[in-house]
């Protein structure tokens, strides 16, 4: 007689629980930064265009410096890049909080304040993400990345009123919270750097070799094997290539690529294009964060019904029909302009989206070599988020040039073309529930 395994309990993984609440707040604290900024922009300038440049200019920096990350990410230890990349985050929080203090928030010293964020998330913000596989077993990715779609939901919740109050209040007050998020994700991101040493340490005894590989994550580019001679670090270019070259060469993800490019882009467009037009129209901040609100709501409620999906329901089913769902509540802000009636569409556009991405990064960490993880990271969020500059730029020149209704027609377009090449792509319907990822991925492994 066989018996089954018990499924692994993700709130009985202390390690699980600690990794989440470190990048809860700093998830937070980005939350904030990406509702404040654009709105002080546009308070500053009164120009939409001006403050899409911001945003486009801080997409950009976030997707170079994102392919750095992931070279970073594999050569470091992960969770030691968690705590360096919080502290940096509390330091640009304080510049902000002094900044605002002084008066001194101009379009300049915005710009200069979003390009540095953008380059703290692009080289720091993989690690944490590719830190996830040593601490979740396969079997519960899904679970797990369903669970970080429910806390992204939350912070999407609280993150637009809560932006709006403090908002209110002052930008320093949006500063000093950013300080205390970016304070406890970095101790808590120490604390299970410790928490794994010791883990370690009682493994090993007394190797010191033997702690300092296995304590975070596993193996690094250019490190000594034990008794053997160092090899030389190859250029991180050469190193993110590889990143990329692994992706291309799986049919079972790299039409997934694509597909996320155009979806972001659409869906990034519309979303800047309300947001924007509800400002030019007079609206107040706290109105503005209550559309977060419920897009945070939509995505809370989805999350819970993820799990179900992803261990139920066919990942490429949920990919293909979710954005679907997306696309056509995206082509109904065509038509809706108050503020009550867009937060309820975009509680439809979003209900599927945590099941979408809990199906795809769940199967891609578990389908991705632990050595590669945070350069295929990369690769993958700069292929998705590519795009995603020229979102703010075609919501502030579409604004002023065409105007609102016809600049969310081409939003709605590029959605439309995302679920067209989601349901021709083959590989991409052929992803199987949560349980069959690992036998799945194998089929591909050379």
């Amino acid at each position: 007689m066989t018996t089954t395994a018990p499924a692994h309990r993700l709130s009985r993984n202390a390690r699980y629980i600690t990794w989440l609440v470190s990048d809860t707040a700093k998830g937070l604290a980005s939350a904030l930064v990406g509702f404040a900024i654009p709105l002080i922009a546009l308070f500053v300038t009164d120009d939409p265009a001006q403050a899409g440049i911001i945003g486009a200019v801080g997409m950009t920096v976030r997707t170079v410096t994102t392919i750095y990350g992931g070279v970073l990410a594999d050569r470091h230890r992960r969770i030691r890049m968690m705590v360096t990349g919080s502290l940096l985050g509390g330091i640009l929080a304080l510049a902000f909080t002094a900044l605002a203090l002084a008066d001194a928030l101009t379009f300049a010293t915005l710009l200069v304040i979003e390009v540095l964020l953008a380059a703290r998330t692009g080289l720091f913000d993989v690690a944490g993400e590719s830190a996830l596989k040593e601490i979740v077993p396969a079997d519960a990715m899904g679970r797990a990345q369903a669970a970080n779609q429910g806390r992204d939901a939350l912070l999407q919740l609280a993150g637009g009123p809560l932006g709006g109050l403090l908002l209110a209040a002052g930008a320093w007050v949006v500063g000093a919270v950013m300080v205390v998020c970016q304070s406890i994700a970095g101790l808590t991101a120490w604390m299970l750097g410790r928490r794994d040493q010791d883990r370690a340490s009682d493994r090993l005894g007394a190797s010191d070799a033997g702690e300092g590989r296995h304590a975070e994550t596993g193996p690094k580019s250019g490190t000594a094997e034990a008794g053997g001679p160092a090899r030389a670090k190859p250029s991180a270019l050469r190193e993110a290539r590889e990143g990329f070259t692994w992706l291309f060469r799986r049919p079972d993800l790299r039409g997934v690529l694509f597909v996320a490019t155009v979806i972001n882009l659409g869906f990034s467009a519309a979303l800047t294009t309300v947001t924007y037009a509800l400002q030019q129209a007079g609206h107040s901040t706290v109105t503005i964060g209550l559309l977060g609100t419920a897009a945070g709501a939509g995505m809370l409620v989805g999350a819970l019904l993820a799990p179900a999906l992803v261990t139920r329901v066919p990942s490429g089913l949920i990919v293909t029909g979710g954005l679907a769902v997306a696309t056509v509540a995206v082509s109904t802000l065509i038509v809706v302009h108050d503020p009550l009636a867009i937060a309820a569409v975009m509680v439809v556009t979003v209900f599927f989206i945590p099941a979408v991405n809990a199906a795809l990064g769940g199967y891609a960490m578990v389908a991705t070599p632990t050595e590669l993880l945070g350069r295929v990271n990369s690769a993958s969020m700069v292929l998705g988020l590519g795009a995603v500059p020229f979102a703010p730029l075609i919501a502030g020149f579409g604004l002023a040039a065409v105007g609102r209704g016809w600049t969310l027609v081409i939003a709605a377009a590029l959605c439309a073309v995302a679920v067209l090449l989601a349901v021709t792509n083959r590989g991409l319907r052929a992803l199987p529930v949560e349980s069959g990822w690992t036998t799945h991925a194998a089929q591909f492994v050379r």
